[in-house]
């Protein structure tokens, strides 16, 4: 009843936004954060709100903790197999309406986004038997029909590229309720699934230009970085080329 309920809202709510989403007055640039968990979104985010033309947007995770006064989230992670198809719907409705939510300054700045919720997280729990073929196929027609009819088209992806060990690392030490129970083997296969769509392009389509950032360094020289590097995140000035690299992280910035 409740899974019957999630796709009914998010039904719902796709009808709703049909119609005037690609007709808004006035072109407004749209920067979604990529990185695995514990890569440092959340600083890139903090570090781009204090800028006026900057309206960041976070992850809806309050919105997961609590629907309806269920803590999807929690379930998620304390039993994947049974409760990652209901929670992966509730991400593409909320995730969908984080890239249709209006803006007044010309820069949002969104924590992830619909493409990689369908490209590495579903994909990780279809492929490591969390998630039925049949769960996943619908999920897979939600999200080809949203791309295909809401404007959720990204300007530009900043990848904060990690290593699996950083991640873990910084998961542990910052000791989150529902991230205690997540295996080393998720983060590490959740790294391998960002780096086939973000950098190698191996099988899923990339929605724009991606700017790599290596966020393997201490947090204090990730923010240096940033503002180093804020006219090419901010989309005010060309990204570098790619350079090339088959370690697990990137020695330096490079776009793709």
């Amino acid at each position: 009843m409740f899974t019957e309920m999630l796709f009914s809202g998010l039904r719902d709510r796709v009808f709703s936004l049909i119609g005037g989403l690609k007709m808004s007055a006035g072109k407004k640039i749209t920067i979604c954060v990529e990185g695995n968990i514990g890569s440092g979104k959340t600083t890139l985010l903090d570090h781009f709100a204090q800028f006026p033309e900057v309206k960041t947007i976070s992850e809806p995770v309050n919105k997961w903790r609590d629907a309806g006064g269920h803590n999807l989230l929690e379930l998620m992670y304390s039993d994947p197999a049974r409760y990652s198809c209901m929670f992966q719907s509730y991400v593409q409705l909320t995730m969908m309406d984080n890239h249709t939510a209006p803006v007044e300054k010309p820069i949002k700045m969104m924590e992830r986004s619909i493409h990689s919720g369908r490209y590495c997280f579903i994909e990780n729990l279809h492929r490591g038997g969390l998630m039925a073929d049949a769960e996943y196929a619908v999920l897979d027609q939600w999200f080809q029909w949203i791309t295909a009819n809401v404007n959720v088209q990204p300007d530009l992806i900043v990848y904060l590229r990690t290593s699996p060990e950083v991640a873990l690392e910084r998961i542990r030490r910052r000791s989150r309720d529902e991230e205690r129970a997540i295996p080393e083997s998720y983060v590490r296969a959740l790294h391998e699934l960002h780096e086939d769509w973000l950098v190698r392009r191996a099988q899923f389509p990339v929605p724009c230009q991606v700017l790599v950032l290596d966020a393997d360094q201490d947090l204090s020289l990730l923010k240096e970085e940033f503002n180093v590097r804020k006219q090419e995140i901010l989309c005010r000035s060309e990204v570098k080329s790619p350079v090339k690299s088959d370690r697990p992280a990137a020695a330096s910035a490079a776009a793709v």
